[in-house]
């Protein structure tokens, strides 16, 4: 394994040596050429031409030229030239050391998830409980019941109230549609996430290989021209000074951009070409055109270059046009490529010239995927605001956000710890960050920040992202999705990770995960109906006729009802056009009416058996006492049918017959009801307090609780209008609108409350990070399995026990990892 290890050139004792990269402290020499990857954040002390390749860390999707001076950053690939540097930081004290720090104290503790259910299970407790008191009090010292007697009765409450189907049917739900988004090219590597991707109300997207293919195109409508040449005989002019083996980044855009790539050399004979170099900053080609064996040159290269290369109709009129298309480009964040041809009269390839003629501008840039402005536009029409945030310059920023029409209202990531530069801007960092349509020149902390500021104004907030500067972001976002080729670190900080090129996928996840979310809201205000239904209606009916309901009863009734109900994890539901969230007063308010309007048909039900012959009339038997066994049978089917039925109402937004379930759950509730059926029919349990009640008592209590069940929705419509009249949501601020004094007051408030829990523990070696796989059935994060990117930087740490030294072996791998990275780049695989 040693072998492998990143190996580097360095100066120690006066001599250049090859040793491991792993050994490098600051102040060692090194030296770096191209192809090189560089092994730790140095300075540079002698630059000859050097380009540096930082896709990967910083977003900008050209080589960026280095002088003496300048800092490069660990990871990143030499494009050009050669380099002497002086290492400034190793380890977690580079740049991409601290990308993985930040990923390591991106978690927040408990996902929003597992907030939510321990509120609904709360609930239910909390409901449980109270009438556990009561019954106790009643019971006991007011009915004098014995002490079996009256723990039966609260058995009956404790396995009936409690929803211990709610978090087996929830993963059941989550893991199947888990399952849907993998066939639609979503991996999800934490369950919870998929909840969470419901509720996103703002997409914070890297431009670089995200938005943009990260592959240098020619933006062929903006071409200028200088001559009567046309704008396709220009592309042709400058294929024919490009390579069309193995090419760089600026012949293969050109070659590219013909409509066919053989053009680039059909109909010519090449006699001469002269490739790209760091002194002419150029390429050259003389070639015989076939058609007519006549022999020309072409050059396309730098403007400056090309301008003062050319002798023929070079006016001032063209200089001072040639100049301002190349501001207006810059101004746009578009790279301005020359184009010049001259004819060969001698027809010899070292023959005179009749002088280089200017006939063109071509502008350079990296394009978007192609379906990432129909995509923008479909996350808008979800109502998911999307903002880019880039390491790229806000130039190219800005003309990026103009062409997939996201705004240009962008601004640069500095002014962030500026507030002074935010008058005339925003009041507030706050109001700049929700307000922006995207910032540039970030580094990794500025994404870290810009998401954790919107989570603290209250949005969910998902993050995507391909490269290692991504990392920090995507792990501290409620939801990252590591869009398909992302680089491992990238992948490993990620909750999703997309398998196909584009961000169109991720419009699906968004629908399927509303559609999820809606099965489980369905379920949560069910499960809760369920439990205030149990506990009021046998509470109330021990405190009024002293009715003692089988123990045995309630545990068939939620094997039963609660296993089948397993089946709304494949139920068919409407996604909502809106971000969904958990508004649990609403749930509540729901579960209370609707357990109340159940146990009033249960306690209508009794008395009417209890006080008149109605049903005796027609044909069912009478009862003998309060406690007669076919009773308890009687009103365990009453109970059974009408809370099971109630699914059927909470999961449809209008009548229960307008939106028709799933083949499963249809089945489910049949087949559950049949088998109470038979059981209140047939069953004689002596030993359980049951007996048969016979048909013509079961025939009775369907016509009574299908006459009960009609008016549900009508319920459901009352309940509807009064939530939206009188229940006010707390909602975040809406992007691009004003935020209020109070909404800023608390974001620094939450801000606050992080720093202050990041400054109470060691953020590194402690605090577990996010990007976790979670697939227990209980719902709760098993920190101690989670094994992305940042906990393996954690365990680099924990090891040696000191927060700025790492294991050699471990070292190597982290090192390893920014070699693949850097490998996809050289590779051309990179996106």
């Amino acid at each position: 394994m040693a072998a492998l290890a990143p190996q580097c050139t360095v100066k120690r004792d006066g001599k250049w040596e090859t040793m491991e990269a792993a050994n490098l402290v600051p102040g060692d020499i090194i030296c770096i050429g191209i192809g090189d990857v560089v092994p730790a954040d140095s300075r540079m002390v002698v630059a000859n031409n050097i380009k540096i390749d930082q896709a990967a860390l910083t977003g900008e999707s050209l080589p960026v030229g280095k002088d003496i001076g300048d800092e490069v950053f660990s990871g990143s690939t030499v494009k050009q030239g050669e380099a002497e540097a002086m290492v400034i930081g190793t380890g977690l004290n580079t740049f991409f050391g601290r990308a993985a720090s930040l990923v390591a104290g991106a978690n927040e503790g408990m996902g929003h998830l597992q907030q939510v259910l321990a509120k609904i299970g709360n609930f239910c407790i909390f409901s449980i409980a109270i009438f556990l008191v009561a019954e106790i009090f009643v019971m006991y010292p007011g009915f004098k019941y014995r002490y079996r007697r009256g723990m039966n009765n609260l058995l009956v409450l404790l396995i009936g109230g409690i929803p211990i189907a709610m978090p087996t049917v929830l993963s059941v739900t989550l893991a199947i549609g888990a399952k849907q988004l993998a066939e639609h090219k979503a991996i999800v590597t934490r369950i919870s996430a998929i909840e969470e991707l419901a509720g996103v109300t703002i997409l914070c997207s890297d431009k670089t290989g995200t938005l943009t293919l990260n592959e240098l195109t020619i933006k062929i409508d903006s071409i200028k021209q200088y001559s009567d040449i046309s704008a396709e005989d220009i592309l042709l002019f400058s294929a024919y000074a490009s390579r069309v083996e193995n090419q760089d980044a600026i012949d293969k855009s050109v070659v590219e951009s013909l409509h066919d790539v053989r053009l680039a050399r059909e109909g010519i004979e090449v006699l001469d070409f002269v490739p790209f170099n760091p002194v002419d900053k150029r390429t050259q080609v003389t070639y015989r055109r076939l058609a007519d064996n006549t022999v020309h040159r072409a050059s396309k290269g730098m403007s400056q270059i090309i301008q003062e290369l050319c002798t023929r109709d070079m006016t001032p009129e063209v200089e001072a046009q040639l100049h301002a298309d190349v501001d207006m480009f810059a101004q746009r964040g578009l790279r301005a490529l020359a184009v010049a041809e001259e004819s060969v009269p001698s027809g010899t390839v070292d023959g005179e010239g009749t002088g280089f003629r200017l006939i063109g501008l071509l502008p350079i840039f990296d394009p978007p995927r192609h379906d990432t402005k129909e995509t923008i536009e479909r996350a808008i029409d979800l109502g998911v605001h999307v903002k880019m945030i880039t390491g790229d310059q806000l130039a190219i920023a800005k003309e990026t956000g103009r062409d997939l029409g996201m705004g240009d209202t962008m601004y640069k990531a500095s002014i962030l710890n500026k507030p002074d530069e935010l008058a005339g801007i925003a009041d507030s960092v706050d109001e700049l960050v929700l307000r922006a349509d995207g910032f540039a020149g970030v580094y990794p902390e500025h994404k870290y920040e810009i998401v954790e500021r919107l989570q603290n104004l209250g949005h969910m907030v998902a993050m995507t992202g391909d490269g290692v500067n991504d990392a920090p972001a995507l792990a501290k976002a409620n939801v990252g999705v590591a869009v398909a080729d992302a680089s491992d670190a990238a992948r490993s900080a990620a909750d999703i990770v997309l398998t196909e090129a584009g961000l169109s996928t991720i419009i699906e996840a968004f629908i399927h995960s509303r559609i999820i979310f809606q099965r489980m809201r369905n379920y949560a205000i069910y499960t809760c109906s369920v439990t205030i239904r149990v506990v009021t209606t046998f509470s109330i009916l021990v405190f009024a006729f002293k009715f003692d309901f089988p123990p045995f009863l309630v545990l068939i009734l939620a094997i039963i009802n609660d296993g089948t109900m397993m089946t709304i994890s494949t139920d068919r539901v409407k996604p909502s056009r809106n971000p969904n969230s958990w508004n649990l007063k609403e749930i509540f308010s729901y579960a209370i009416v609707y357990g109340c309007y159940l146990t009033l048909s249960t306690l209508v039900f009794f008395v009417v058996i209890d006080k008149t012959n109605f049903f005796q009339r027609h044909g069912c038997k009478a009862f003998t006492n309060h406690n007669d066994f076919s009773l308890h049978s009687v009103i365990y089917l009453q109970v059974s049918i009408l809370s099971q039925g109630l699914i059927f109402v909470t999961r449809s937004q209008g009548f229960f017959f307008t939106e028709r379930p799933s083949t499963f759950l249809m089945l489910a509730f049949v087949v559950a009801q049949l088998v109470a059926t038979f059981i209140t029919v047939y069953a004689n349990w002596g030993f359980t307090h049951i007996s048969g009640a016979g048909w013509h008592w079961a025939g009775a209590v369907w016509i009574w609780d299908i006459v009960w069940f009609i008016p549900l929705d009508f319920v459901k419509f009352g309940m509807a209008g009064i939530i939206e009249r009188f229940v006010v949501a707390r909602s975040p601020p809406t992007p691009g609108e004003p935020v209020t004094h109070e909404q800023v007051e608390l974001a620094r408030q939450r801000t606050r409350m992080s720093m202050d829990a990041a400054q109470s523990v060691n953020r590194i070696s402690t605090i577990p990070s996010r990007g976790a796989s979670y697939y227990a059935p209980n719902l709760h994060d098993h920190v101690s399995s989670r094994r992305n990117f940042g906990s393996r930087v954690k365990q680099l740490i924990t090891k040696s026990g000191k927060n700025l030294t790492m294991d050699g072996n471990e070292l190597r791998r982290l090192q390893s990892t920014q070699a693949q990275a850097a490998s996809r780049v050289l590779g051309g695989n990179s996106n």
